[in-house]
């Protein structure tokens, strides 16, 4: 099968300039800021049917932790169409949002409205999956093997794309800790990771007594959530989390500066051990929990005291799950321990939520075809440079083709790499880096704070040069060991 007529693209055969594999914020981001360019020919691949931003999540009243300043465009071009102000514009919610005064946008809003970008860019196609990506040497370009799928996500065509540059934004899948994997996977008593949590918020409510797994916001809005549907003196909750607090996100102003692009290219510019270690220390800055949502528990808590008496409810930080089990076919027992105290003890309960977050999928399988090509760090993980781009063999870079990651490079680029507020940036830096150009002129600095005593100083992506056949053909050890 091949891609539909495209005005920049006439012939069948002829090689897109990016192909983007997978359509979350992220790659959503940069398709909206390539359509304008006319000189770009792109095609956007996604498996699912249509655009859906963590729809087990969206629970009333939600909010994202960012701005809606932070939407897909407006930080790398405040006058693009594809603004969230221009959304509530062509939807007439303008004046009532600002009338509103809400600087953070419920999650529910933030879906629809990368559900409206969605739906108005031609270049994205949905139901089609990527099976594989190579690199034809022959052609000097990357070629991409996709299916199309029928409504039952069954394969209806198959077809190849060729491109200069591909883009992976696969996104993130929900993590299950080892000890409850075998519960998750089994039928019968509800063990729901939290990605699904409204597809079964009825069936959890049914349960006599419900523990919640997890000390970040996730688990916070699903036990603020739950307590709210409970009976005064009924609740019968659990909370449970491995930090030793339920502790608030670092909100700071100059704290957030962490999330700008100076912070990213400081992180880039450290040695690999030294980024490894930073990101264990860092978890409250992104993993913590919103303040207003531990005011809304603790007030919701505090309410059910006016009567006398305290809720029904446990909650306890520094506890690991150490294993797992059913008890007939009605109850599960969690074995705990407490990290500080040394001690240990058991737990039975009716139903289980892990909000256990998420981990970056593998890029293994997608990438396996040019593994030959890929250079790695000293823990396996694949390298990449300051502009997102995969370290590539030069016999595939040196003519000027590659591929970038979206959310795929934590240890590289460190906190910043999921955050939504940072999309619009990273997207700007791809594209203006793939042109050689400058569509999307960038600040040179963007924090009060001076993060090291020598500063990285960002790298101007060089003019496209062609190059001859002597720099692209000799392959070069792929392992970096420093």
């Amino acid at each position: 099968m091949t891609p539909p007529p495209n005005p920049r693209h006439p012939e069948p055969d002829a090689p897109r300039d990016l192909v983007g594999i997978g359509i979350g914020p992220f790659n959503l981001s940069l398709a909206a800021l390539a359509h304008p360019l006319a000189e770009l020919d792109t095609v956007f691949y996604e498996q699912r049917p249509a655009f859906h931003w963590h729809p087990g999540q969206l629970i009333d009243g939600a909010t994202i932790q960012v701005p809606f300043l932070a939407d897909l465009v407006t930080l790398a071009d405040p006058a693009s169409p594809w603004t969230f102000l221009n959304y509530l514009k062509t939807r007439e919610r303008l004046f009532p949002f600002y009338f509103a005064e809400r600087f953070h946008i419920q999650r529910a809003e933030y879906d629809a409205y990368c559900r409206w970008v969605s739906e108005n860019l031609p270049a994205l196609h949905f139901g089609h999956r990527v099976d594989a990506i190579r690199w034809n040497h022959r052609r000097d370009l990357f070629e991409v093997d996709h299916a199309q799928l029928d409504t039952d996500e069954e394969t209806e065509a198959h077809g190849r794309t060729y491109t200069r540059n591909v883009v992976l934004g696969i996104g993130t899948e929900p993590y299950v800790p080892d000890p409850l994997k075998p519960l998750v996977e089994a039928p019968g008593i509800p063990v729901i990771h939290a990605a699904d949590y409204l597809d079964h918020r009825d069936t959890l409510l049914a349960a006599g007594h419900i523990t919640v797994i997890g000390s970040g916001q996730s688990g916070a809005e699903i036990f603020l959530d739950l307590l709210r549907r409970r009976p005064a003196g009924r609740e019968k909750l659990h909370w449970l989390g491995r930090t030793e607090a339920f502790a608030p996100m670092e909100y700071s102003k100059l704290g957030l500066e962490h999330f700008t692009p100076d912070y990213t290219r400081y992180f880039h510019a450290l040695t690999e051990n030294v980024r490894d270690r930073l990101v264990t220390t860092q978890w409250q800055l992104h993993k913590g929990i919103d303040a207003d949502t531990l005011g809304a528990i603790h007030d919701e808590l505090y309410r059910r005291t006016l009567d006398g008496g305290w809720p029904d409810t446990v909650l306890t930080p520094g506890v690991r799950v150490r294993t797992a089990g059913r008890i007939a076919t009605t109850k599960i027992e969690l074995h705990l321990e407490h990290t500080q105290q040394n001690t240990r003890t058991r737990l039975t309960t009716d139903a289980v939520v892990l909000a256990t977050g998420y981990r970056e999928r593998p890029l293994d399988r997608i990438l396996a075809g040019l593994d030959p090509y890929l250079r790695r760090d000293s823990r396996e993980r694949p390298r990449v440079d300051e502009q997102f781009r995969l370290v590539l063999d030069p016999s595939v870079t040196g003519t000027d083709c590659h591929v970038y990651v979206q959310n795929a490079e934590h240890h590289t680029h460190g906190i910043g790499t999921p955050d939504l507020g940072l999309a619009a940036w990273r997207s700007a830096t791809i594209l203006n880096t793939l042109t050689g150009k400058n569509p999307y002129p960038l600040p040179a600095r963007t924090a009060f704070t001076t993060f090291g005593l020598h500063q990285p100083q960002p790298e101007i992506p060089p003019a496209r040069q062609p190059q001859t056949q002597a720099q692209t053909q000799a392959l070069t050890p792929l392992v970096d060991r420093r």
